[in-house]
């Protein structure tokens, strides 16, 4: 599993931003939120995800970039993020590559759904190293969100002391 200080798998998928176009993780403004989620329009999914957008103002604060990541199709995902407000870019690991890279593929044998990922953040630090991590084996349970948004700031002041040297 990726744990704190190692180097995040970087992974290029297509993303839901309104449209479709692919993003490159290594591309993205650092420090990089990764919430993975299971699945969009379930009730625990959208309440995150809607979480993190009532508090995007919090990560941008501290130049952080907030992307979700599921494996549904990124059509799926749009219309999700049409639905909740969602300004931020979900990311479509449809293929499950991602949820593998990171080790955090889960199925829900109870409703014969495999593959999907569990619910987890992972901060990303400008030198792409993981700074944060968090796993749920239980899809019932959100993150700590102010927990990741000091290590985001935590990732980003690491950003602008390595930069000021």
């Amino acid at each position: 599993m990726v744990d704190v200080g190692d180097e995040a798998p970087d992974f290029t998928a297509p993303i839901a931003n309104g449209g479709v176009e692919e993003a490159t993780l290594s591309d993205q403004a650092t420090p990089v939120v990764l919430a993975f989620f299971p699945g969009a329009f379930t009730s625990v999914c959208t309440d995150e995800l809607c979480t993190f957008r009532d508090r995007l103002g919090n990560f941008e604060d501290v130049g952080a970039t907030v992307l979700g990541v599921s494996v549904d199709l990124p059509f799926a995902l749009n219309e999700f993020r049409t639905q909740n407000d969602l300004s931020f870019g979900l990311v479509s690991d449809s293929d499950r590559e991602i949820v593998d890279a990171y080790d955090v593929r889960m199925d829900f044998a109870d409703l014969g759904v495999p593959g999907v990922a569990k619910r987890a953040v992972f901060v990303v630090d400008d030198d792409g190293e993981v700074s944060y991590r968090w796993v749920s084996d239980d899809p019932g349970v959100e993150p700590d969100y102010d927990a990741v948004r000091e290590a985001a700031a935590a990732a980003a002041s690491d950003t602008v002391e390595a930069d000021g040297d």
